[in-house]
């Protein structure tokens, strides 16, 4: 899923070979302050516990509310890692293979149509097994990626980003307005999703992580097999062809990844946006832009994003709680806005 790139430029040859002493100590970084983070999150919501009933309750202490409390807090925890990471892995490889620089799951419209596959699932054909449910949304998040670029490369030009990013956006728009209209006469269906529908990982347990966490291993390694090849794809579709590169497969195998990943996670926590558009450019300013780095990076920086995300959402209103897809669109919105409005957002 590409436009023509006949004239794309090199890759920064600069970031590529930047040293990977500096990239390890990042990725060092990152994994303390997520680390830190999944601390502050069995620490702090409607009661916030003291540091030596957290270590209890690691310990799976249950004997007092607090210690409790960090129990149940632990699958929210983890849902939130696994989610940030398999959205900022999708929305990396989505860039990769579009070389758009607004593509992700949200923006194109493939986290918006899983969950309307999902919500057509359960409201016509009582669809209520997990694992099939989160098959249903990763068909439908295939399809709508499908939909969304053979409508952006209608006309002249091709899939262009800015054709690309406003298909995706107009698609997404009918597809929440489509599952707004198939739930508002179903009540009981529509008590089941208002919140699913804004997207969040609270109610996460540990049944529905082990139900998706096998599809998030796969997607993972399917976009990391594929890190090499998304590094051809940026010297353009002629260059990477004649230097022996499959593009084709590179380009469907890539996004099967990115596809899998963005249907998995939304089965489980929603359509969570922009977490896949803010940390691939972010990676790429302290990583470089070589894939083989650059998707790990992207992955432990994702999992930062949703559990701080998920943490101030529980701070900021508290007894109430906001949801993370909230949060996540408060932080990406004026971000994607910048992105466009660079001079040079046609192409990565």
């Amino acid at each position: 899923m590409t436009a023509p790139t006949a004239h794309a430029p090199l890759p920064d040859t600069a970031s590529l070979r930047r040293p990977a002493a500096v990239r390890l100590l990042w990725l060092a970084l990152a994994v303390v302050l997520l680390l830190l983070l999944c601390l502050a999150s069995v620490a702090f919501g409607v009661r916030d516990v003291p540091i030596g009933d957290i270590i209890a309750g690691l310990g799976g202490a249950t004997g007092s509310v607090e210690q409790a409390a960090v129990v149940a807090r632990l699958p929210r925890t983890v849902l939130a890692v696994l989610v940030g990471a398999a959205l900022a892995m999708s929305g990396t490889a989505m860039q990769a293979v579009t070389r758009n620089p607004v593509a992700d799951p949200g923006i194109l419209g493939v986290s918006a149509g899983a969950a309307l596959a999902v919500v057509i699932a359960f409201a016509f054909f009582g669809v209520a097994d997990p694992v099939a449910t989160m098959l249903v949304a990763i068909a439908g998040a295939a399809a709508a990626a499908v939909f969304v670029y053979a409508v952006g490369s209608l006309g002249r030009g091709g899939a262009t980003p800015l054709k690309l990013a406003l298909a995706g956006a107009a698609s997404s728009a009918a597809f929440i307005s489509l599952v707004s209209a198939v739930l508002l006469p179903r009540v009981d269906v529509l008590e089941r999703f208002r919140f699913w529908q804004i997207g969040g990982v609270g109610g996460a347990t540990w049944d529905r992580i082990a139900m998706v966490l096998p599809a998030l291993v796969i997607g993972a390694m399917i976009c990391l097999l594929t890190s090499r090849g998304m590094n051809s794809l940026a010297l353009g579709d002629d260059l990477a062809a004649g230097l022996g590169a499959n593009v084709f497969r590179t380009r469907l195998v890539a996004s099967a990844g990115a596809v899998i990943l963005c249907g998995a996670a939304t089965a489980v926590a929603g359509p969570i946006a922009f977490v896949g558009l803010v940390i691939p450019h972010l990676c790429r300013l302290v990583v470089g832009t070589d894939h083989r780095w650059l998707l790990p990076s992207a992955a432990l920086a994702g999992a930062v994003l949703l559990v701080a995300a998920d943490i101030l959402g529980r701070l900021v209103a508290r007894p109430e709680e906001i949801a993370v897809g909230i949060i996540t669109a408060f932080i990406g919105a004026p971000f994607f806005i910048w992105i466009v409005r660079r001079q040079r957002v046609r192409e990565l």
